[in-house]
């Protein structure tokens, strides 16, 4: 989750129309319902996966390379887009509208895969266009903030929440075949991408435009700040899609549920509330982030997030109401620094290397989550939930571990200071 060049500040041309008639707080509503409506087809095919074991046959290898290919496409799309120029070459609207449109086409695709072969191409190519609109979100929101920055990053990415949770609310109101929701999701995303079109332009602190080069981002690496934050992100990572990827199967898998005569849809309801309270949580990790700092607020989520895993993985299944409640704060704390690793890179790195060290860090993330995506319906399958919870924590102990070395470092605490 990451904001390209985010801490660049280029003097505002008061001369623009767009200065001058729309509001950022018009502009950051807009990007982010149109986020949140067009992310809705990241897990679409993944919620579904019950019936798609059954209807094509998939063991718990082939569900998880259903949201491992949405993983794999994302890292290439984003990478791509920065080594072409394409990011910077065309305005974040156009490429986001572009982008909505082309994920809701492939994911509509699935319903005629007709099994995992045809399915993965979709789903590759959902996650390359999503690229298109994520991150050129995420940076066109930066380019209207200069002060509270943190804070309107942690709505985008409470938008993203909404938008990777809409699935399970579409599958709440029961009696919805698994055709249903990919029709439902594909609406939303098209819906999204016409959405950003009433953004009128960028906002008055555009950034400076830079042709990406690998060799600039890979020396970013021998920063000391850089490569705490990218551990702390890949840490973040590796706990982040997993959970939002199973959360629901494992509520299904209740006792307490699987008794309940709409078991799917009231596990579907509770999913939705586990994944969406991240939301507000991305809005408060904002808020700490603007008054603490960025290593102080992720150190913080990340030993909730983590604590929340140790102690689903100690309760297990027995207690409905107190999993339920671990489910919410984890999914409160599990997004909630999300946004801060990339701000540290802006805050820390060579402004040269902004845009590409960014860039390698959405990379390492994405990629981290591919490991643990598949790791989880593994573990369960051959030992337990409890057990593939705990293995869940520890991203969340690494990547503390690194936010606190962070913290400490004499150059985060100037920083802080000055802030």
């Amino acid at each position: 989750m990451t904001a390209h060049d985010a801490g660049n500040h280029a003097v505002p041309d008061l001369s623009s129309p767009t200065v001058r008639t729309q509001r950022p707080g018009l502009a950051l509503t807009l990007i982010a319902i149109s986020t949140s409506l067009s992310m809705s087809v990241w897990f679409s095919a993944s919620f579904v996966v019950p019936e798609l074991s059954t209807v094509w046959h998939l063991s718990a290898g082939g569900s998880s390379l259903l949201t491992i290919a949405v993983q794999v496409g994302f890292v290439v799309g984003a990478v791509g887009a920065a080594v072409t120029g394409l990011a910077d070459a065309v305005p974040a609207r156009a490429l986001i509208c572009v982008g909505a449109i082309g994920a809701a086409f492939a994911n509509l695709g699935l319903l005629w895969a007709g099994g995992l072969t045809a399915a993965l191409p979709l789903r590759l190519l959902t996650g390359v266009f999503l690229a298109a609109v994520y991150p050129p979100a995420l940076k066109e929101v930066s380019t209207w903030f200069r002060q509270g920055r943190g804070t309107a990053l942690g709505v985008m990415i409470g938008a993203l929440t909404l938008g990777s949770a809409l699935p399970h609310l579409v599958g709440s109101f029961g009696g919805i075949r698994w055709e249903g929701v990919i029709i439902a999701t594909t609406l939303m995303t098209a819906g999204g991408g016409a959405l950003i079109l009433l953004l009128r332009d960028e906002g008055p602190y555009p950034f400076p435009r830079r042709r990406f080069s690998l060799q600039a981002s890979l020396a970013s690496l021998r920063n000391k700040h850089v490569a705490l934050a990218n551990i702390g992100y890949m840490g973040h990572m590796w706990e982040l899609y997993a959970m939002w990827a199973w959360v629901g199967t494992f509520i299904a898998s209740m006792p307490a549920i699987a008794v309940l005569p709409h078991a799917d849809t009231t596990a579907s309801a509770l999913s939705f509330v586990c994944i969406g309270v991240g939301a507000l949580g991305c809005f408060v990790g904002g808020r700490l982030s603007d008054r603490y700092g960025r290593p102080q607020s992720a150190l913080i989520c990340l030993i909730c997030s983590g604590s929340a895993a140790v102690a689903l993985s100690l309760v297990g299944t027995s207690s409905l109401l107190l999993v339920l409640a671990l489910c919410i704060f984890w999914g409160f704390w599990v997004i909630a620094d999300s946004a801060q690793f990339s701000a540290v890179i802006t805050e820390h790195a060579d402004p040269v290397y902004v845009g590409g060290a960014v860039s390698i860090q959405l990379a390492l993330g994405y990629l981290t989550t591919t490991l643990s995506l598949w790791l989880v319906p593994v573990l369960v399958q051959r030992w337990s939930w409890p057990l593939a919870i705990g293995v869940l924590a520890i991203g969340p102990l690494i990547g503390a571990t690194a936010m606190a070395v962070l913290t400490f470092a004499p150059t985060t605490r100037n920083h802080a200071q000055k802030s």
